[in-house]
């Protein structure tokens, strides 16, 4: 299997996923949730004879005096309603005005977040992944020190860092065009999901460069081409495995869990499938382009 002279199919893969993504974070962004910007979120169990529309819900809650942000349909008769920061009182007032439109109301759960509070999530968020990612590479460049030539420590951490992104990417593009065309927020948990995606593809991605590096001590007189197509042949089982165990579960949580999990599931299905692709088809492959780089520099 010849995984390095395909390398450059596994990029134009790669960039066909991800593209679609920052096309959609250039025109949509992201939808935020609370956590981010801010408003109040009111959870509300709706029982009546007839199907409830998002507009009749809408429409009861203006008659309060409320301006809705959003709302969302979770269930056969639950919806997530988001607003402006309202205060306890007003959401009772809500709450009675929608017992005298339907049926049965049940309040499931109501929160609010002020816009300051969003901000600081926003920015401990940002500086999280980013203090994560340069961490890494640090870590990665001292553990691969000694590496033998004509490989590069350093090189190691960057590719590392490169794959990352790339998860990283998927991820988010993926969560702007469900947002867009599917109101799906990004919250908390998100973030949660992409630290540990993080974490996840660095794990994946030095399985894989760990072997490249017994390999250079093993084979001294082969191409560093071939050392590392080598390496990735004897890891894939071990990568796929891992990595299949973990989705089997992901899909269990997924079809029993609970609504509150459901896209913090998928983030990690998706995730987790694009770090095992990206440590084996992209992170090994790029440090084969830039060893070739490298080499035809010293020839001019």
């Amino acid at each position: 299997m010849n995984i390095i002279g395909k390398k450059n199919w596994y990029f134009l893969i790669s960039l066909i996923i991800i593209i679609p993504g920052i096309i959609s974070l250039f025109l949509w962004g992201l939808r935020l949730s609370i956590d981010f910007v801010g408003g109040s979120r009111m959870e509300y169990k709706i029982t009546s004879k007839s199907a409830i529309q998002n507009s009749e819900l809408e429409k009861a809650i203006r008659l309060q005096g409320v301006e809705v942000g959003t709302i969302q349909k979770t269930g056969a008769n639950t919806f997530i309603v988001r607003t402006k920061p309202i205060d306890q009182k007003t959401q009772n007032k809500i709450t009675d005005g929608l017992k005298k439109e339907f049926k049965t109301v049940d309040a499931i759960s109501f929160e609010t977040v002020g816009p300051t509070i969003g901000s600081e999530t926003t920015m401990n968020a940002i500086k999280t992944v980013v203090i994560a990612c340069i961490l890494i590479v640090l870590y990665i460049s001292w553990a691969f020190r000694k590496v033998p030539k004509p490989a590069s420590s350093i090189r190691f951490g960057v590719c590392t860092i490169a794959a990352l992104i790339h998860d990283v990417l998927v991820i988010i593009g993926v969560f702007s065009i469900l947002g867009h065309f599917f109101n799906v927020e990004v919250d908390g948990l998100f973030v949660t999901a992409v630290l540990t995606i993080i974490g996840f593809s660095v794990h994946d991605t030095i399985v894989v460069f760990d072997r490249i590096r017994e390999n250079l001590k093993k084979m001294p007189g082969a191409t560093f081409a071939q050392v590392v197509n080598d390496s990735i042949i004897q890891t894939l089982g071990r990568s796929l495995n891992t990595s299949l165990t973990v989705i089997l579960v992901l899909f269990t949580l997924l079809l029993f869990g609970g609504e509150s999990t459901k896209w913090f599931v998928i983030a990690l299905l998706i995730g987790i499938t694009s770090g095992t692709y990206s440590s084996i088809f992209n992170a090994a492959p790029l440090l084969v382009v830039w060893q070739e780089w490298s080499e035809k520099r010293k020839k001019k």
